[in-house]
């Protein structure tokens, strides 16, 4: 098994005359003689030239599109278009058939639609083959850049007591007869009867379990799963998603801002670095699709020009007050053109504001800064007016909002206070309390959900196309 050389490496190779074994999936078979191979390993097939009147009649039938097959043959000059390379097959064994009949993946075009109903099958497709490579790169680089850096990876809780975000929409854990559960004398749920002795669910941030680890490692990151319950069926939401969240002891806003721009630049760069093939692939992907929106509705940018754009450019930096006056002013709110108008100090900004600001006024991604308090987490920073809060929001083009953070609040009492405002317990919250009862310093971190970084990169449109398997309401398929 180990002699197999993956395609990308065969493709890229120029010792010819050699024999070399490879192995993968039919992608066509023309004529009995041509086999486009795939194994994954690129885009890019590899021709295998089959000597068909030398070859048994009923192996040459089961050479069919999506059938597992291990080739020897020679390497040599291609003399067709599109490659340098190609295999004279010598033997050819069937590893497993495919029957043309029944396979979803005929060799044409398929919808998105389609293939998210096969989603057990669509990573054979170059559409899949190059998104999922690319995720693979973002993901590595993500470490990569934390890791150069001195941070500590840090494993944080699946399970959970707390609702960082104190939004409320979790999917509860138990192991109770959902039918029958033990109540107490006042006819409520008993808990303290339940496997973990209390309330329990998945997690929706692993932030507040950062900010321990950060207390005594200084600089930690997060990058695991994490689920929200919201019933929301739009192309930017799943109930399960991949969450970056590093938190850093001795930060204050203007580090936290520095090092997410930093991080951004360095993992888009990453992947034109590594996956540029699949990149200009999904550019191409992107300009087809575009063709068939309204002039109006098209992108000004190709996926390329838009991802070395970021590269390029700083990010404008601009206090959320500054960003409502120019919302307020702009020819679409005076129109009545945005979906929600932006009446003034106080609004909590929408994805159309968001992405106005960066793709319309700056034409450049935004870091947005000082948050009226009562439209963010209670942990974020009080600044000295008594309105605002140190938060910071990335925005991009496309996406909107790409990652949220914050300085987060070191002082005791001001945030016994906010919580005290808001209503969130402190007794539950106790554990949080204690790192600023004992050795408190300015500190701050980000969210960055992993999935929202793929389709800014990839260039898809629907958010349920960058996981291999997407969860979100009345699907949890394969």
């Amino acid at each position: 098994m180990s002699q197999r050389i993956k395609i990308k490496a065969l493709l890229a190779s120029t010792e010819t005359g050699k024999d070399v074994t490879v192995k993968g999936w039919v992608r066509t078979f023309r004529n009995n003689q041509f086999i486009a191979l795939n194994d994954g390993s690129t885009n890019s097939n590899i021709q295998i030239v089959v000597d068909f009147e030398n070859t048994d009649a009923a192996l040459l039938k089961r050479i069919t599109t999506g059938a597992a097959i291990s080739v020897v043959g020679e390497l040599v000059q291609s003399l067709g278009k599109g490659q340098t390379v190609e295999v004279k097959a010598k033997e050819i064994k069937i590893l497993g058939d495919s029957d043309p009949e029944k396979y979803p993946l005929q060799p044409k075009k398929h919808s998105l639609e389609f293939l998210r109903e096969i989603a057990h099958l669509r990573f054979r497709t170059n559409t899949f083959g190059a998104i999922f490579r690319v995720r693979n790169s973002l993901a590595f680089a993500v470490h990569q850049f934390f890791q150069e850096r001195g941070f500590v990876y840090l494993h944080t809780p699946i399970i959970t007591a707390s609702d960082a975000e104190g939004a409320g929409e979790t999917f509860h854990v138990t192991n109770f007869d959902i039918a029958n559960p033990p109540k107490t004398d006042t006819g409520e749920i008993d808990y303290k009867q339940d496997f973990f002795g209390r309330a329990t669910n998945l997690t929706v941030s692993g932030q507040l379990e950062g900010e321990l680890g950060a207390m005594a490692l200084s600089d930690i990151y997060t990058f695991g799963p994490t689920f929200r319950a919201e019933n929301s069926n739009t192309t930017r939401h799943l109930a399960e998603f991949w969450m970056i969240e590093p938190e850093m002891a001795f930060y204050d806003i203007v580090d936290n801002m520095d090092l997410a721009e930093a991080m951004l630049k360095y993992v888009i760069k990453y992947a034109l670095d590594n996956n540029k093939e699949d990149i200009e692939f999904l550019t191409q992907r992107l300009t087809e699709e575009e063709k068939q929106k309204p002039q109006n509705e098209r992108s000004e940018m190709s996926l390329l020009e838009k991802l070395q754009f970021c590269l390029d450019n700083d990010f404008e930096r601009l206090t959320y007050t500054e960003a409502i006056e120019i919302l307020r002013e702009s020819t679409p709110n005076k129109k009545k053109k945005f979906q929600y108008q932006v009446e003034g100090w106080g609004t909590d900004l929408q994805s159309e504001h968001e992405r106005y600001l960066v793709e319309k006024h700056f034409k450049k991604p935004v870091i947005l800064t000082n948050y009226p308090k009562e439209i963010k987490s209670f942990y974020m920073r009080q600044n000295d007016d008594g309105k605002t809060v140190a938060a910071m929001d990335i925005l991009f083009p496309g996406i909107g909002e790409i990652i949220g953070g914050s300085q987060r609040e070191e002082r005791l009492d001001k945030l016994e206070q906010r919580m005290d405002e808001i209503g969130i317990p402190k007794d539950e919250l106790w554990w949080y309390l204690d790192t600023r009862r004992f050795g408190a310093c300015p500190h701050a971190g980000f969210g960055l959900g992993f999935e929202r970084l793929v389709l800014f990169v990839t260039g898809m449109g629907n958010i349920r196309d960058v996981i291999p398997f997407p969860r979100f309401p009345k699907n949890a398929e394969f």
